[in-house]
């Protein structure tokens, strides 16, 4: 599989946001990413009423 096309500033950020390593995000699906990023998504939203 190949490495998702993101730059590394944005790699590093998403994998902070998501507290996943690096390796794994650039080697995750992008189905999986996305899905992961609508999830954390929820969460704020929730946290933020």
């Amino acid at each position: 599989m190949r490495p998702l096309p993101i730059s590394a500033e944005t790699a590093v950020k998403l994998a902070e946001k998501l507290n996943i390593p690096i390796e794994e995000l650039m080697h995750m699906p992008q189905h999986i990413l996305m899905k992961k990023l609508m999830e954390a998504g929820e969460v704020e939203k929730k946290e933020e009423k």
